[in-house]
């Protein structure tokens, strides 16, 4: 009876995801159900909702933007958590005799995670990029698609993370140059620098040079932000809580190496 019960709910789920057939004929449209899939934590249909506004001919509002991006960090943000999980069992001794298994399901995830980033960075390339005009929009897209490098480089290893880890850089550093017209306290532009510096302290192992990214971004942008109005300062300093909050692990593992 118990083998009846679980048919019945896969054959309820497998019918809810047939009956996915939900018209979406304005960008309106597309961003309301949007929102109502995120409220609903249902990002996949979120992002299928969505592609009405990711084909949209002319560039997106930030708001727009913000909106896009949810889905796609959210689904990589699982995938990457669960790689995670798997990769600690896998180090584990005490599960040494299950490693033959933990390793296909984990080449899984890491495929599922590739996918979702190699969607991301192409829905960037083929429409959202080429229709941005601003330099905020220009530095957020930049930005988006050298993080989606590097997520992907966690879970590659030589050639692979090598030809991943150049990708992002240069998308890093375009990303960068386009942040130059942007004031320091712009939040686009720190965000900028906080994910950079990550990347160059968690895929390039070079924690001197991401330090040195970090406090710089935190010190130019200091001075300017009771320029600020309230939405902006709310997001600035709350990236820059981030940024000082790695500054101060890395510069105390850097003290500890350095004692050794």
């Amino acid at each position: 009876s118990e083998m009846c019960i679980r048919d019945s709910i896969n054959a309820e789920y497998m019918g809810s995801k047939k009956g996915m057939d939900i018209q979406i004929n304005t960008v309106e449209e597309a961003v309301f159900m949007g929102k109502v899939a995120e409220q609903a934590e249902r990002y996949e249909d979120m992002l299928t909702f969505l592609q009405p506004l990711m084909k949209k001919s002319e560039e997106l509002t930030g708001e727009e933007r913000n909106l896009i991006s949810v889905p796609f960090k959210n689904l990589s943000g699982n995938k990457r958590t669960a790689w995670r999980a798997l990769t600690a069992i896998e180090e584990n001794p005490k599960y040494e005799k299950y490693h033959e298994k933990t390793k296909v399901y984990k080449v899984k995830i890491e495929g599922e995670l590739k996918k979702i980033c190699q969607d991301a960075i192409n829905t960037i390339d083929n429409t959202l990029l080429k229709n941005a005009s601003s330099a905020e929009a220009k530095v957020f897209y930049l930005k988006m698609k050298a993080d989606y490098y590097r997520y992907t480089g966690e879970v590659c290893t030589g050639k692979e993370l090598e030809d991943v880890a150049q990708k992002a850089e240069e998308s890093y550093e375009l990303a960068k140059k386009a942040a130059d017209t942007l004031p320091p306290t712009d939040p686009v532009r720190i965000g900028l620098a906080l994910n950079y510096s990550v990347f160059l302290y968690e895929i390039r192992k070079k924690p001197k040079d991401a330090c040195k990214m970090a406090k710089t971004a935190f010190d130019e942008a200091i001075s300017g932000l009771q320029d600020l109005d309230e939405d902006k300062y709310k997001d600035a300093t709350a990236i820059m809580q981030l940024l000082k909050d790695n500054l101060t692990l890395w510069t105390s593992e850097l003290e500890e190496e350095e004692d050794k």
